[in-house]
């Protein structure tokens, strides 16, 4: 497992995921996100691709029904 930080580029705060190595370097070298690291929930896998975090996520689009 590998802690990965991530910053939002919205409200700058950090965020840390833990994530397995191997999942994350098949989704580095080009592998679906949710094939590579299906462990990780949706809000977390978003937050590795875009860095926005779950807070601002639901500012922009509002929260799930």
């Amino acid at each position: 497992m590998i802690t990965v930080a991530v910053e939002c580029p919205l409200c700058g705060c950090v965020n840390f995921i833990k994530v397995p190595v191997e999942g994350y370097l098949e989704w580095q070298r080009g592998g679906f996100i949710q094939h590579a690291l299906p462990e990780l929930s949706a809000e977390e896998r978003e937050m590795l691709i875009s860095g926005i975090c779950p807070d601002c996520w639901d500012n922009m689009f509002g929260e799930e029904d």
